[in-house]
């Protein structure tokens, strides 16, 4: 696999986890097809990947293109993981409002994006970025007005996994 398709992989990874981690908080009877649901759209993409020829996406910036898994990656990553654990830990032992952790998580991944668009030169991450920031703001907001667990988890948790998943999918439908 290329960097792109791995890239991509990741990304689907990810978004199969969002779905299937937080289908749990609904009941059986949603739970259940959506998880399905999501592992074969994991599926149906990783033969995807695996078969695609591609050329790496157009970055948009200019000049050449930057390794996708050189330091910049390395350095967005770290600082999503150092504020995914501050943030989880003021969440659960200052505020001790332990629902909010996934709307925490889903604004993290979502703003890491940003963070990659600039890394990659992709400006086409932006939509994902502010589309999954969105979603994690808002499960916080739902978490601070005391929704359901269920109710945080698939607006900051289920739908960014679907998120995921249909960037992926939508980029190999785009050159």
């Amino acid at each position: 696999m290329t960097s792109h398709q791995t890239s991509r992989l990741i990304g689907a990874i990810f978004g199969l986890v969002f779905v299937v981690a937080n289908a749990g908080t609904l009941p059986t009877a949603a739970a259940v097809p959506l998880r399905l649901l999501a592992i074969a759209s994991f599926v149906w993409l990783f033969i995807a990947l695996r078969r695609a020829r591609t050329a790496p996406p157009a970055g948009g910036g200019g000049g050449a293109a930057p390794r996708l898994f050189g330091r910049g990656y390395l350095l967005v990553v770290a600082a999503e993981v150092v504020a995914a654990v501050a943030g989880i830990l003021v969440i659960n032992l200052v505020l001790h409002v332990p629902q909010a952790t996934v709307a925490w998580i889903g604004l993290v991944v979502g703003l890491h994006f940003f963070g990659l668009a600039v890394a990659w030169r992709r400006p086409s991450l932006r939509p994902l970025a502010a589309a999954m920031a969105a979603c994690g703001a808002a499960g916080l907001v739902l978490a601070a007005g005391g929704a359901s667990l269920a109710v945080i988890a698939t607006v900051a948790g289920i739908a960014p996994g679907i998120l995921l998943l249909g960037s992926v999918w939508w980029s190999l439908r785009t050159p």
